[in-house]
């Protein structure tokens, strides 16, 4: 192994977050373990921050410096922070879009074409909703929330209600979930002795109290799907009312459970009235029809329909396409 690569290989090891024994770094390495001291002050000299520790128990680390040196990344470690930046390019975190796109950008560059072609198949499978009234999020409000959550640190916050009521509030965070283009954070409140969700746009003056607890089992044992359910319950239903341009039988066949009431208006049209649901799952079951319609209220589900026709119509770019 020459320098250059025993010196990377062993960057790579102290990039773990643990302290390697300098025996331990020398069996790996296959050198001795004046080779490693040695090596560890090249490191030094090149900025990386590398930290001795003396005794039975020291070793060496690598801790946090005053400047951001290199990182070395395996092929899974870089595919996945590729993925994670086009994620964070779209996300409602004020500042931190353009940041993202930079740095994907410097990524991307150096990528080799296996994992080019990897991020691309992964990209191209994938999709994320778009919401243009996502409220942003301070980047570092949730530095302050996500650290707190990793060290089961208790945090304390100034929240806003959905009726606009300011309130402090202490809690012990479990997770930050990302959902429909905003952050939420489940955590137990310690003042109402129950679980709580917190929109993380909402949050102002968060503050880890450096006060540790125990690690609490989020309902059902899943995060994720716990904020997922609350927030499709908490989500204000509606019923449609809409002309289909589809015989009434046709109509009834296609809508299957959730046919709701239809009504013959003639042979090629009906009056329908759905079941009560949301105004997304509304117009994705009016879209699944297949069939020209005329929607008549409510007037959230019109507002949304527009917003959907309008981000289809930007999506379409007329001039791209050539007759061959």
């Amino acid at each position: 192994m020459s320098d250059a690569a025993r010196l990377l290989r062993l960057l790579s090891l102290l990039q773990t977050p643990r302290e390697w024994p300098g025996s331990e770094l020398a069996t790996r390495l296959n050198v001795t373990p004046r080779t490693v001291r040695r090596d560890i002050d090249r490191l030094r000299d090149l900025g990386y921050p590398v930290e001795a520790t003396l005794g039975v128990l020291g070793g060496y680390r690598l801790v946090a410096g005053k400047a951001m040196p290199p990182l070395l990344l395996d092929d899974e470690e870089a595919v996945a922070i590729t993925l994670g930046l086009h994620t964070a390019a779209r996300q409602p975190v004020s500042g931190i879009a353009d940041a993202s796109l930079r740095a994907l950008a410097k990524l991307q560059q150096v990528l080799p074409p296996r994992l080019s072609r990897r991020v691309s198949t992964l990209t191209s499978s994938t999709s994320a909703s778009a919401a243009s009234t996502a409220s942003l999020v301070d980047p570092a409000q949730l530095t302050v929330v996500a650290a707190a959550t990793h060290a089961y640190e208790r945090l304390r916050f100034s929240y806003v209600s959905n009726e606009g009521v300011v309130s402090r509030r202490h809690v012990e965070p479990t997770r930050l979930v990302a959902l429909d283009r905003r952050w939420y954070l489940l955590a137990h409140d310690l003042d109402r002795e129950d679980w709580r969700i917190f929109r993380l746009d909402r949050v102002s003056s968060a503050l880890a109290t450096g006060a540790r607890f125990a690690p609490r089992e989020a309902p059902g044992g899943d995060a994720v799907a716990y904020v997922t359910q609350k927030m499709y319950d908490s989500a204000p239903t509606y019923r449609a009312h809409a002309t289909l341009r589809l015989p009434v039988e046709v109509a009834r066949a296609r809508l299957a459970d959730f046919a709701g009431d239809l009504t013959a208006l003639n042979a090629a049209s009906c009056r329908w009235e759905s079941g009560e649901d949301t105004v997304e799952y509304l117009a994705f079951r009016l879209t699944l029809l297949a069939c020209d319609f005329t929607v008549h209220g409510p007037e959230p589900l019109v507002d949304h329909l527009r917003t959907v026709a309008m981000r289809i119509s930007h999506s379409i770019d007329a001039g791209s396409w050539t007759e061959t």
